[in-house]
């Protein structure tokens, strides 16, 4: 699709065994391809998509098995709540950004185009890009840059981000620190750059963290959670809740030695694109697929 182009979508799909009658979620609706996929194996079952972007509201199938919830993932146990759904058979996660955010200039995504620093992935959320760069303290920069961004040196990059202050584009934000990129690595770099502010704009990281711990709940016995990751902090968190339970990933034991989580991970490794997905789409080239299920009451 021009919108989104699914990433494992036959794998994620795979993943979750879908059971015809199911009900289940599609955090992130965008394009539409994966929830698409779920309804033609779909017969008496029900699809809730999730998606805060107004631009993925035009890629609403006309099935009245589908649901859209204009809405951010994190509050997926109240919104299903108030859709009358308590339990669900299994919920698909394609973490990021899709590419119509990349691709659409004015969103401010992307240093490829000279656009106002925005990064929203709701455009009525308050914060921007914009915000984060004239108005944060270089301690909170170097915070977001580091932890976010893992760059190396972020105090040099956060006191470049103040000094070019006031920042008003993209291009403004790419001149102010592409001096301290690496030799052979000035994209990644600036990725690297954008990536950080952009997660701070969108709370990324917590808001799969709230979803995490929301899941075991809805998830009925033998229901699974599917999540795509496009970068080792997204994983991470993914892995150490699957693996531990927590977010820390430190493992704790019952007094039998089982581990005490609330889900059993069902891929030992996690699962990257093929070769062809991607020569056909290169940026699922960082993707990573885990899955986990929730074991069945004895």
């Amino acid at each position: 699709m021009d919108y989104h182009k699914p990433v494992l979508l036959h794998e994620s799909i795979e993943l979750l065994a879908l059971k015809p009658d199911g009900i289940y979620v599609d955090l992130t609706f965008g394009g539409g391809g994966h929830s698409r996929e779920i309804l033609n194996l779909l017969k008496g079952g029900k699809l809730f998509g999730f998606d805060q972007d107004p631009d993925a509201i035009a890629n609403k199938p006309d099935d009245e098995r589908f649901t859209l919830i204009e809405a951010n993932f994190r509050h997926i146990s109240r919104m299903l709540r108030l859709h009358g759904v308590r339990k669900v058979d299994g919920i698909l996660g394609d973490f990021g950004i899709s590419s119509h955010q990349i691709d659409a200039a004015e969103r401010g995504f992307s240093l490829r185009f000279d656009a106002e620093l925005d990064m929203r992935m709701n455009p009525s959320k308050s914060l921007s890009a914009k915000t984060v760069c004239n108005e944060y303290s270089e301690r909170g920069l170097i915070d977001i840059l580091k932890r976010y961004g893992e760059l190396n040196r972020p105090h040099l990059v956060s006191k470049a981000i103040i000094e070019a202050r006031p920042l008003e584009s993209t291009f403004d934000l790419v001149k102010a620190v592409e001096r301290f990129a690496p030799r052979n690595k000035h994209g990644q770099f600036l990725a690297q750059v954008f990536q950080a502010i952009r997660i701070e704009v969108n709370e990324e990281l917590k808001v799969i963290e709230e979803m995490l711990t929301q899941a075991p709940d809805l998830l009925s016995p033998g229901g699974r959670l599917v999540c795509i990751s496009y970068h080792s902090l997204e994983d991470r968190i993914v892995k150490n809740f699957f693996r531990a339970g927590n977010f820390d990933g430190k493992a704790e034991k019952d007094f039998y030695g089982n581990l005490i989580r609330p889900l059993e991970p069902v891929t030992r490794k996690p699962i990257a694109p093929s070769d062809d997905e991607i020569i056909e789409n290169p940026r699922a080239r960082s993707a990573k697929l885990r899955a986990a299920v929730k074991p069945s009451e004895e």
